[in-house]
């Protein structure tokens, strides 16, 4: 594993190098948290409209087993 920064995590350090209040923290926590929930909702929205997916696409995608099964888990 790489020990490196990424570019956004550098940017947050310098911007946020000085201590902010629980509130301010929480604050920021929820601005990235939408941030990044609209971008993973628009590039699904765009997803289903590159593949013209109908809602019964969708059925058949929630019922579409996709995970790696474990021989040694429960």
């Amino acid at each position: 594993m790489s020990n490196s920064l990424s570019n956004i995590q550098i940017e947050l350090l310098k911007t946020f190098s000085h201590d902010v209040s629980e509130k301010d923290l929480l604050e920021v926590k929820r601005l990235l948290t939408n941030f990044f929930g609209k971008k993973a909702i628009t590039e699904a929205n765009k997803k289903w409209d590159d593949n013209s997916w109908s809602d019964k696409k969708a059925e058949e995608l929630l019922k579409t087993h996709k995970r790696t099964h474990y021989p040694n888990s429960k």
